[in-house]
C-alpha cells in the first residue's frame, strides 16, 4: 500500500477524524466501525496461526487454470484469538442503537452462560452454513444479519492474516487477470488508483490486494469501453463509482492520488455508504455482500 495507509488503532483513530471533518453526517457510523476496526488491529498481534502450504506441483496447477490458492473454507481461524474479539465486538455493538444492540447484547449474554458458542459459528461462516445461523437466530430470537455481522468481524483478523501469508506464492511479475481475488476465489469490494495510476482490487472477503486493468469490470470480465462508464461528485474528487452497463453492476472506487489524508481502506468502504444508495437507486447492484 502506499505510505498514507493506516495500520494501527492510532492510525484509525486519525483517519476517522479526517474523514468526519469532510462528512460529519457520518459521525455515530464511523465512530462505531473505528472501535471494531481498531479491535481488529490490535488483536493482529496476538494470533498464532501457521502459514498454509501448498506443493509446487499444486502450485502450478492452479496459475495455469486461474484457480485461486485456496477456498474460503480452507482458512485457518485463530479460535482464542477470534473468540476473545467476538466479545468484544458483542459489548461494543451491545452500546449501538435499537435491534443492533438489542442482538448484540443476548449474544454476549448468550456467550457467557455457554449457550452460545463462537467456534461454530466461525466454521459455519466460512463453510458455508448457512443453518447453523438460521438455528441459532430462531433459537435465541436473534438477528442473522447481526449475527453473521460479528461473526465474520471477529475472524477478520486471521483471514487477512492468512492472505498476507499466501500471497507469497503469488508470482509478482504475473499479472493475474482476473477479476475474482488470486488468494480465495472472492468477488472484489473495493477498487483503488495509487501510484502512476494503477488500479487494484480489494478482495471482500479476506482484504487481499491485486493488480488490475484500468478499463475492466471485475464481475463480467466486459473490456467494452462504450459499455463502461463511471460517476463521481465535484464534492468528492477521490471518489468515483465505476458502472457496467452490460451486468448492471457497480463497484466503488478510491483514488488516492486525489487525496492527502491518511486512508484506512475499510473506513472508506463503510464512509461511502451514500455511494451504494445512489448507485443502488439507479438500478446497480453491487457485486459484494455489503453486510458482511
Amino acid at each position: 500500500m502506499s505510505e498514507n495507509m493506516a495500520r494501527t488503532p492510532d492510525h484509525i483513530k486519525q483517519a476517522t477524524d479526517l474523514i468526519l471533518k469532510l462528512r460529519p453526517v457520518y459521525s455515530s457510523l464511523l465512530g462505531f466501525y473505528e472501535k471494531i476496526f481498531s479491535a481488529q488491529e490490535a488483536s493482529k498481534s496476538q494470533l498464532n496461526i501457521d502459514p498454509i502450504t501448498i506443493s509446487e506441483e499444486l502450485l502450478e496447477t492452479k496459475a495455469k487454470e486461474k484457480f485461486s490458492l485456496i477456498s474460503i473454507s480452507d482458512f485457518l481461524i485463530d479460535i482464542d484469538v477470534s473468540t476473545a474479539l467476538f466479545e468484544k465486538i458483542c459489548a461494543i455493538t451491545a452500546q449501538a442503537n435499537g435491534n443492533l444492540a438489542e442482538s448484540a447484547d443476548t449474544m454476549k449474554n448468550l456467550m457467557n452462560s455457554n449457550q452460545l458458542n463462537p467456534e461454530k459459528l466461525f466454521s459455519a461462516l466460512i463453510n458455508n452454513g448457512e443453518d447453523c445461523f438460521e438455528k441459532a437466530a430462531s433459537d435465541f430470537n436473534l438477528d442473522k444479519k447481526v449475527l453473521a455481522f460479528i461473526t465474520y468481524n471477529s475472524i477478520k483478523p486471521s483471514l487477512t492474516t492468512c492472505a498476507e501469508q499466501l500471497a507469497s506464492y503469488l508470482g509478482k511479475d504475473t499479472e493475474w487477470g482476473k477479476g475474482y481475488c488470486p488468494i480465495c476465489g472472492s468477488s472484489p469490494g473495493l477498487s483503488v488508483f495509487q501510484g502512476e495510476g494503477e488500479r487494484f482490487l480489494i478482495c471482500s472477503f479476506c482484504w487481499h490486494k491485486w493488480s488490475a486493468k484500468r478499463i475492466y469490470c471485475p464481475f463480467c470480465d466486459n473490456r467494452n469501453t462504450e459499455t463502461l462508464q463511471y460517476f463521481f461528485s465535484e464534492d468528492e474528487e477521490e471518489y468515483r463509482v465505476d458502472i457496467c452497463d452490460q451486468c448492471k453492476t457497480y463497484i466503488k472506487t478510491l483514488d488516492t492520488r486525489k487525496t492527502e489524508r491518511l486512508i484506512y481502506l475499510p473506513l472508506e468502504q463503510v464512509a461511502t455508504l451514500h455511494l451504494d444508495m445512489k448507485a443502488q437507486e439507479s438500478g446497480l447492484k453491487s457485486g459484494v455482500n455489503l453486510l458482511l
